[in-house]
């Protein structure tokens, strides 16, 4: 592909002090792609998510976001990425005491001066959205968990931002409300072009919803398959990858 990624991750090293969990890896997302990380337990998908968001900063290599550079430290160059990208984290991340519509409204009233009407009226699109409208004012414990992850979502979405990460969006729910949540992923996606980056390890969403995979390994702490999933559940030369494709146990 001779087009560069919308996020480019470049020889990068992961880890926490001495422990390296990621050693020297590089990958692209393009723009506009469902980019699945995904690998057995312990393999570093999360610790890869908390450096791509900026939340660890790597042992060494580079990560850059849309063109800007989220690894050398510069503070005003963060808060300008983290407004181009929005994150669903594995528990909703809702705060109880505040309303659905106050959690929705948290990224707005922090990075925009919208009048309060704009807001509102903005907050009601963005619940509308994710098949919440008439929810504004739940609180967090009187919905289902279905309901908590999208609403997180309206949040993550409530300023249009290039990229959307989730953390395991499928973790604690059923068949049926995993099933509509890719489904709403996928209708996102399509409608808004939004880049979207998921760590999961459900391989129903994973065939549902990803245009292409990279399979990170705990043992040699890289990348060992990368591509279309379902090419590599019947053709990866790799014994591991077809097991994990194809539930196999070893």
């Amino acid at each position: 592909m001779g087009r560069n990624g919308i996020i480019q991750v470049k020889n990068l090293v992961a880890g926490y002090g001495e422990n390296v969990i990621l050693k020297d890896i590089s990958f692209d997302v393009y723009e506009g792609e469902i980019f699945v990380i995904l690998g057995g337990s312990g393999c570093g998908k999360s610790t890869l998510l908390k450096h791509l968001i900026g939340l660890i900063p790597p042992i060494s290599g580079q990560v850059v976001i849309d063109g800007q550079e989220l690894t050398n430290g510069d503070e005003e160059t963060y808060q300008q990425v983290l407004r181009k990208i929005g994150i669903l984290y594995q528990s909703g991340a809702l705060l109880g005491s505040m309303s659905i519509a106050e959690n929705v409204a948290l990224p707005i009233l922090e990075y925009t001066s919208l009048s309060p009407a704009h807001v509102a009226t903005l907050v009601t699109m963005k619940l509308n959205l994710v098949d919440l409208g008439g929810f504004e004012n739940y609180l967090p414990s009187e919905i289902s968990g279905g309901m908590k992850k999208r609403a997180g979502l309206a949040r993550a979405m409530a300023l249009n931002p290039k990229i959307l990460f989730f953390d395991e969006p499928s973790a604690g729910l059923d068949p049926v409300t995993s099933a509509e949540l890719d489904n709403l992923i996928i209708h996102l996606n399509k409608s808004f072009g939004t880049t979207m980056v998921i760590v999961t390890h459900e391989l129903q969403s994973i065939f549902a919803v990803a245009h292409r995979i990279i399979m990170l390994d705990k043992i040699s702490k890289g990348i060992i398959a990368e591509g279309d999933p379902g090419y590599l559940r019947d053709h990866s030369r790799n014994p591991f990858v077809r097991r994990f494709f194809n539930r196999l146990p070893e």
